[in-house]
């Protein structure tokens, strides 16, 4: 029986894990090989000696079901060792098909409180992390694109987050790293669809290390039912955007989450004022967005919230 991922490879960073885990046990389970990689450090803030031995759990696991996986151990920030990852994938399956770019870090403080290593290490690893490993696997797929005189198979799937789309007060460098991602996607979509790559990014809300903090009081069910917050919820619409099936779905946002999914639209205009003279004055401006903002609610303008019915963590943290 083929399966959807048959004969594909793919990379998922972060994996040893948490969400990754899931992502690349559910890729496996669709046929894919896998190539499992993840730093090993033990602190969800990126602290602490790497080690192979997280990842290759993961690959042993994978091959113990039947399925094809190596390990990778290595700093996806780092942008000689992103290129040893796409370089393995290659060497292994001879081609790259799919790049889930999941690996991150916290360290979270206020805006006031934050230093510039917590700031830049966050960058890094999320945002910095997201361009090296789509950097490398870009430059194989259009080279192959021009070998072949036609498009390829490739599939990227980021991870951005609710942070992003609705504040997270206590998350400055968190929320800026996973907007920087969604802008990254949509012009890697567009720059990457001729060579026949789409690229999506997914805003997934789950159990795992990195919110163990923001769901207290959210327990595990205990009747031995499934976790709505499991990352197992989220890893199918990963499965399915890697997929031949999902051929016409790039440049997309998605938030996912405990048997649900939401496609985020693009931001739209809510409102437009011209000018009575040849620009404006400040007294023309105050005249026109006092009371528009006014009579729109003071929170209003992040109504996308109530759509997807975000509630915030004790901490200020959103749920992702």
């Amino acid at each position: 029986m083929s399966l959807p991922l048959d004969g594909l490879s793919a990379i998922v960073t972060g994996a040893a894990r948490g969400l990754g885990r899931a992502e690349a046990l559910e890729l496996a389970r669709l046929g894919a090989g896998l190539v499992v990689n993840d730093y090993g450090r033990p602190g969800r803030d990126g602290s602490g000696e790497g080690s192979a031995t997280p990842a290759e759990e993961v690959a042993e696991e994978i091959r113990a079901a039947g399925g094809s996986a190596v390990a990778h151990h290595g700093d996806i920030a780092d942008f000689d060792r992103a290129r040893d990852l796409v370089d393995l994938a290659v060497a292994t399956y001879g081609k790259l098909d799919i790049l889930v770019n999941n690996a991150g870090i916290l360290r979270d403080r206020m805006i006031f409180s934050m230093s510039e290593g917590e700031w830049d290490s966050v960058i890094r690893v999320h945002l910095k992390g997201h361009f090296n490993m789509t950097h490398f696997a870009s430059v194989h797929w259009r080279t192959r694109s021009k070998s072949a005189g036609a498009p390829v198979y490739g599939r990227i799937v980021n991870t951005s987050s609710e942070a992003f789309l609705a504040g997270s007060a206590g998350q400055p460098n968190y929320a800026a790293a996973k907007g920087g991602i969604v802008g990254l996607t949509t012009s890697s979509a567009l720059a990457l669809a001729k060579y026949g790559v789409t690229a999506n990014a997914i805003c997934p809300r789950a159990r795992t290390r990195m919110t163990q903090d923001v769901f207290a009081g959210f327990e595990e069910p205990q009747d031995g039912g499934l976790d709505p917050l499991a990352p197992e919820h989220v890893a199918p619409l990963v499965g399915y955007l890697a997929s031949p099936a999902a051929a016409g779905v790039s440049g997309q946002l998605l938030v996912v989450h405990g048997g649900m999914v939401a496609v985020v639209e693009r931001p739209k205009v809510s409102a437009k004022f011209d000018t009575t003279k040849e620009s404006f004055s400040f007294d023309e401006l105050d005249a026109l967005l006092t009371p528009f903002y006014a009579e729109r609610g003071a929170h209003e303008t992040f109504a996308a919230t109530e759509v997807l019915g975000l509630k915030r963590g004790r901490t200020g943290q959103n749920l992702s």
